[in-house]
């Protein structure tokens, strides 16, 4: 790299928007109904940064790909498939795609901003003109066949580019996931979830216990031995990866361990466990099948039922005290759905809601099509409520500021709009056979599905809007 493109390099990486998002996988047995799901919160640093859904056919993959932020420039095959995306609307730092499924009902999430150490950087650092956040879906998911062969293929891209952060990334198909969290500036480990287990991830490096030579197991080649040669286990009598390769610090136990803390609260209330424990288990297993209405409201939570909650009856420290998850600055949250006892052509199910998650809902969009609805599609920087992005931010604003006063309004909502969408995807599954052409029958489903919503979160908005002004602060109570 020459000066001119380190400097310019420098300068991108400087004021690069970082984020901080959490993560819920759910293996096939431990799902309501044998699906897999990788979900997240696609947070940022700013409250807003309009998103758009859309799919990215092969014609329009690059095969000649540069980042804005590091400025690295990457090959890629001719050969990719079609996939959903969630990009930027505005592209100053990037396209930065989130997640999405591909044709082959492969799911990516990227990413899990993860935590590191000095031990580790001073060993492998990081390389300022590598590969990012920004970059990953676009390099990974157009090629990818299984979760596994998504987990090899990251890897050997972060062994040949190297990156400049810290991630966590998720892959799943309709019978595997796989959490890979990237290690320095070269190196990987990934761990396939059990097939009856649960993950909740939070801007950590989540990896515990961790075999070498397991058949669940993947990582860099010389990883065991750089743990040995410098010396980077503190451990007596285990290899556990947190330890190792990640954090334990005070930030950690007031904006990462509590959010773990409340995710394996919600599905196993039976255990006690202490918020800020550095210690919170990675591998989980619930007390009973988790749905996507499960995963929905451990996404948009912000520890209800307790002295943390932000909208709740503690103290005022406690209410400030640890970082909720559901928060201002949720982008996205999106839940990848792979069906098993489904067609193959209607498996991949990308969930999808906008904006702060207290006030919205997630709607089953099919994966399976050549575009997208223009409602969730079309979102810039110019404030417009026919886009769902700016629907969801603007009733979240307002739900914010009387929460208890407008939550009883969102209850309803939510439940009637998740039976809609559900009946609409119950139809739209029945009629397949009948679908004279499969894309367009699809299409047409996503089109309902996003009426119905945008129907929906504006009659949301109406009712909080017409109730809530006759409890404004601007207001006499001797008639004229």
């Amino acid at each position: 790299m020459n000066l001119l493109l380190y400097l310019r390099s420098v300068k991108q990486l400087e004021k690069r928007v970082k984020g901080s998002c959490t993560t819920i996988l759910v293996g096939k047995k431990a799902s309501i109904d044998g699906s897999t799901i990788i979900s997240r919160n696609d947070d940022g640093h700013e409250a807003l940064d309009p998103e758009r859904f859309v799919v990215v056919n092969p014609a329009e993959q690059p095969r000649h790909y540069q980042s804005v932020i590091s400025q690295v420039k990457v090959e890629l095959p001719d050969n990719p498939l079609r996939y959903t995306s969630i990009p930027n609307s505005i592209l100053t730092n990037g396209i930065w795609p989130a997640a999405g499924i591909n044709s082959e009902n492969v799911a990516m999430s990227a990413t899990e901003t993860i935590t590191t150490n000095s031990r580790v950087l001073g060993v492998d650092p990081y390389v300022m003109g590598g590969i990012g956040e920004e970059d990953l879906v676009t390099l990974v998911l157009p090629y990818i066949h299984s979760a596994k062969e998504g987990v090899l293929r990251l890897g050997q891209l972060l062994e040949q580019y190297g990156t400049y952060e810290p991630n966590g990334i998720a892959f799943s198909d309709k019978d595997e996931i796989w959490w890979l969290e990237t290690i320095g500036g070269h190196h990987w480990a990934a761990k396939r979830i059990p097939d009856d287990a649960y993950v909740v991830a939070a801007n950590r490096m989540s990896i515990d216990a961790f075999e070498f030579d397991a058949e669940d197991t993947l990582c860099s080649a010389d990883l065991e031995q750089m743990i040995t040669k410098y010396q980077l286990n503190p451990d007596f009598d285990q290899v556990n990866l947190r330890h190792i390769f990640g954090s334990a610090t005070i930030k950690d136990t007031v904006y990462n361990n509590p959010r773990v803390w409340f995710g394996q609260k919600y599905f196993n209330p039976e255990i006690e466990q202490d918020p800020q424990d550095q210690d919170l288990p990675f591998i989980c297993h619930a007390k009973r099948k988790i749905s996507i209405e499960d995963v929905k409201f451990v996404l948009s939570s912000h520890y209800e039922n307790t002295k943390y909650d932000v909208y709740g009856n503690g103290t005022e420290a406690e209410r400030k005290l640890f970082r909720p998850i559901g928060i201002n600055r949720n982008h996205d949250v999106h839940i990848l759905q792979i069906r098993s006892n489904v067609p193959s052509a209607i498996a991949g199910i990308h969930w999808l809601a906008f904006g702060a998650n207290t006030f919205n809902t997630v709607v089953p969009f099919y994966a399976n099509v050549a575009d997208t609805p223009a409602s969730y599609k079309d979102a810039d920087g110019t404030f417009d409520l026919n886009q769902m992005y700016w629907l969801s931010c603007t009733t979240a604003l307002l739900g914010d500021t009387d929460y208890d006063f407008y939550v009883d309004l969102r209850n309803s909502y939510t439940l009637e709009a998740m039976s809609a969408y559900r009946r609409i995807q119950n139809q739209t599954d029945a009629g397949l056979n009948s679908a004279a052409n499969l894309q367009p029958y699809l299409a047409a489903a996503n089109e309902q599905l996003a009426a119905e919503a945008m129907k929906r979160q504006t009659e949301l908005l109406g009712k909080m809007v017409i109730s809530g002004s006759e409890n404004m602060k601007l207001r006499y109570n001797l008639n004229d």
